[in-house]
């Protein structure tokens, strides 16, 4: 395989038509390699339109959807990050390139430590990846008297979590899939101090949930 031309096809045929844009997010997705980040037995699979597998039976996201989410992020060189999933790091690797510095958090030890292990491959340090459950984000030590510019959730959830609003400095951002299969949406929320003060609806799209957040209740009286 042609790995410069593989890349090159993913971001023109298969990124640029999903609406991503922005001069910045694409020569990202060209300058990080993909491919490190992909587990060796899918390698072939690191440019395809597809979810690939990851350990502990979760999965990358595929690429359009990805730069899709980076691009609604609308991040600026001296943003502070927030991550909830980090999968195998390629997500926070491309965030990197574009804010200050961000915190990843992956409730799953072994992608916890592939993530982290993938970062330092690629010699990337304004990653912190920390193995918690991103649902109890805003009482964990590590994120004690932090605050954040943007917020992005790696994977879909039944509706928009308010306590991680407490996390995002006035005029953050929150950018994540919610809703039920088959259809989910793609939604930015903007934080004031005193909440979600507005949503923009972004596109259409499905994702696998993140864990540990849980579903609304389905008992109707």
């Amino acid at each position: 395989m042609n790995v410069e031309q593989a890349r090159f096809n993913m971001i023109e045929q298969q990124i640029r038509p999903w609406d991503v844009l922005d001069q910045q997010v694409l020569s990202v997705l060209d300058k990080v390699q993909r491919e490190n980040f992909v587990p060796p037995a899918y390698r072939h699979l690191a440019f395809s339109d597809t979810e690939i597998p990851l350990p502990e039976g979760q999965c990358m996201l595929a690429p359009k959807l990805e730069a899709r989410l980076l691009q609604e992020l609308r991040l600026q060189a001296s943003d502070h990050v927030l991550e909830i999933g980090s999968g195998s790091g390629f997500m926070a690797a491309l965030i990197s390139q574009l804010a200050a510095n961000v915190i990843s958090l992956e409730i799953r030890p072994e992608l916890a430590r592939l993530a982290a292990e993938n970062l330092k491959s690629a010699n990337i340090r304004n990653v912190q990846i920390i193995q918690a459950d991103g649902s109890q984000a805003p009482q964990l030590s590590e994120l004690k008297n932090q605050s954040f510019d943007a917020i992005i959730l790696s994977g879909s959830l039944a509706e928009a979590p308010k306590s991680l609003n407490k996390l995002l400095k006035p005029g953050g951002r929150l950018v994540g899939i919610f809703g039920q299969e088959p259809m989910m949406r793609a939604l930015r929320f903007i934080v004031s101090s005193t909440g979600f003060e507005g949503q923009n609806y972004l596109f259409d799209t499905c994702a696998p949930r993140l864990n540990g957040f849980g579903e609304p209740s389905t008992f109707v009286f």
